[in-house]
């Protein structure tokens, strides 16, 4: 059986299911490693030989074949006979304790684990701020496996908050129709989701009186898009910025910050949060010069899974994480980005690593070389283009169905 200490991956839909699998392996001492279903074969691969997990639990319509380093697994049906099975021995779980990995692309494109324990999802809970409020009904557009929800138990239980959970493949019309009939409370997308909805015909009709609050991150909030969602929400917006690394909870504007604030920067850091950049030497840097940004909380990773260089490499010995922005602070401390440190464009509020991409185009034999750029979509913010010197007969089409065979669907 599995026992503390034991990593279990889940690679379920966001569901209850999903969650009843992670309260269980928490109490039980385990570290739960969500899995993003949407990876591809080369991901998920990936992940499973760093995880080393005990087992890891599949949903029932899921037939992708899985490594032999994703241990025992196990189908969604066939946990119900332990269901009414006589409680076992619960060991005593301490605060220092993991409890989950949660994964992250790196500049070379391969997921690392960030590791949480008690104490940062703990952390969390007091420093999510305006997005949590007693009894709220938040909107999650982002799958369970992602930091923003992976790292937010605390928080929800304590303040008895009701996720409401959008169907795997999202769609604007299901949104608007869960935030009338939930009575959402918080509503929560990256800007190419509010896009889609603020197009959505029936956006006209969608009751929003149950809205006290609506969240953005991910990508930059163009002006007409805030003044749209203002106009059509009715209620505050706010922008935030996190990152895994730092459980999710980097910095954000508020409720009643002009225009300016929300859609040219990423406002102040969270309360508990220290927010500075630095220069190529490490020494922060002040007055709107640029540098890497760097943050420290109770709820930054305690280490990479597994990776003591990576680690070394983004966390300093003070706690003091690196996330791989660049960007600058200006007098009132609002954090302006400026890009990645490594190569990446993002893809509706996805990062996607063009070397990653590259590597798939230029595993097919007709391919000599390949480069991966992002350009700007009015929608998605960013797509890829790739540019392909071919070695012999080589069709488009089927270059897009073999990254999508590899890779995740975001990536094509």
């Amino acid at each position: 059986g599995v026992t503390g200490g034991d990593v279990v991956c889940l690679l379920l839909p966001s569901s209850l299911e999903y969650m009843v699998c992670y309260q269980a392996l928490m109490r039980l001492g385990a570290i739960t490693s969500g899995v993003n279903q949407r990876l591809g074969p080369d991901e998920v691969g990936h992940i499973m030989a760093r995880a080393r997990p005990r087992a890891t639990v599949v949903d029932d319509a899921d037939g992708r074949e899985l490594p032999a380093a994703a241990g025992l697994v196990l189908r969604w049906s066939g946990l119900a006979p332990y269901w009414d099975a006589p409680r076992p021995a619960l060991p005593a779980v301490g605060a220092g304790q993991p409890v989950l990995i949660c994964w992250t692309g790196g500049t070379t494109g391969r997921p690392k684990g960030a590791v949480f324990d008690h104490d940062n999802l703990a952390a969390v809970a007091e420093l999510t701020g305006v997005l949590s409020a007693p009894f709220d009904r938040r909107l999650s557009p982002v799958p369970f496996a992602h930091v923003g929800t992976m790292t937010r138990a605390w928080d929800e239980i304590g303040k008895v908050i009701t996720t409401v959970i959008t169907p795997p493949r999202w769609t604007a019309a299901d949104a608007l129709r869960l935030i009338e009939n939930e009575r959402v409370t918080v509503a929560q997308g990256v800007p190419t989701q509010w896009e889609l909805m603020l197009r959505e015909p029936a956006l006209e009709t969608t009751d929003l009186s149950s809205l006290r609050l609506a969240a953005t991150g991910g990508a930059r909030v163009p002006p007409d898009l805030l003044r749209r969602m203002r106009a059509a929400l009715g209620v505050p917006v706010v922008n935030r910025y996190a990152a895994t690394e730092t459980g999710g909870v980097i910095s954000g504007s508020r409720p009643g910050d002009p225009d300016e604030v929300v859609v040219e920067t990423v406002g102040r850091a969270a309360p508990g949060v220290e927010l500075r950049v630095v220069g190529g030497d490490g020494s922060p840097v002040e007055g709107g010069v640029l540098g890497r940004v760097q943050v420290r909380s109770k709820a930054v990773m305690r280490a990479y899974w597994r990776d003591e260089e990576a680690t070394a490499a983004a966390l300093d010995p003070d706690g003091w994480v690196t996330v791989g922005d660049v960007g600058r602070l200006d007098a009132e401390g609002n954090l302006t980005l400026a890009g990645r440190e490594g190569e990446c464009y993002l893809r509706g509020g996805y990062n996607v690593y063009p070397v990653e991409v590259e590597r798939v185009l230029a595993d097919h034999d007709g391919v000599a070389e390949a480069a991966v750029v992002g350009v700007p979509d009015p929608v998605l913010g960013q797509i890829g283009v790739a540019y392909v010197v071919p070695a012999g007969s080589v069709d488009a089409d089927d270059l897009r169905r073999r990254v999508g065979r590899r890779l995740a669907d975001y990536k094509v």
